[in-house]
């Protein structure tokens, strides 16, 4: 069922489906958000930084319910976020914040607000493509979906120590149906969801991508 849809449900019954939130149902349509306004935007609009910490701020739940695994990621990334909040009070929209890092050659620097960005995309395409691969199988067990989503988005980018890490955490994950009851979903439910986002989050990550390439910087790193 999906959140809020009036099929002439008495009000009990739609308020009931109103409040049943869920933290799926939230990061889906924060995103769903920013890619609307990314589809609608014109010549002069820029998307705003602290709309986009928002969404992101919602994405933390799920690195958290990965368990070990994915521990490393989470705290990046929950850094890298929080790095980008507090930067929200100062720059207005993400190209303030990489326009700034170019004219002071600081793009790539560690602790840059640009490089926090990269790596706040790259935790947004992580999600993403673990999704993908938790759609495409009803494997009980995680780790085939997790391992692939992994050394497609984060393994290319980290040192032979991280990648070995990982690799070991990957058998310290939640079982399929674990993570759908941290989520507090059922695979009908959540496949719903987790779509959405799928579809959203897209044009938000070729949007970042673009802030760098539109500025001749390359994205492999």
């Amino acid at each position: 069922m999906d959140e809020g849809a009036d099929n002439g449900f008495n009000h009990s019954q739609t308020k009931m489906s109103v409040t049943t939130k869920t933290p799926l149902s939230d990061i889906a349509k924060a995103f769903e958000e920013l890619s609307g306004f990314l589809g609608s935007q014109t010549k002069d609009q820029k998307l705003r930084l602290d709309n986009f910490c928002e969404a992101c701020s919602l994405v933390s739940v799920l690195f958290s319910c990965l368990g070990l695994a994915f521990k490393f990621a989470e705290m990046e990334y929950v850094a890298k976020v929080h790095d980008l909040v507090e930067a929200s009070k100062t720059y207005a929209t993400l190209e303030n914040v990489v326009d700034r890092d170019v004219a002071n050659d600081t793009v790539k620097k560690p602790g840059s607000h640009s490089r926090n960005l990269r790596r706040v995309r790259q935790g947004l395409d992580l999600i993403r493509a673990l999704f993908e691969e938790f759609l495409s199988t009803d494997d009980y067990y995680l780790k085939d979906a997790a391992s692939t989503a992994y050394s497609q988005v984060c393994a290319p980018y980290h040192t032979w120590a991280v990648r070995t890490a990982v690799s070991a955490g990957m058998y310290t994950l939640p079982t399929r149906e674990e993570l759908l009851q941290k989520l507090n979903e059922t695979d009908h439910t959540a496949e719903k969801k987790m779509r959405r986002y799928i579809e959203a989050s897209r044009p938000v990550i070729a949007y970042i991508d673009k802030l760098y390439s539109s500025r001749k910087i390359a994205l492999d790193w």
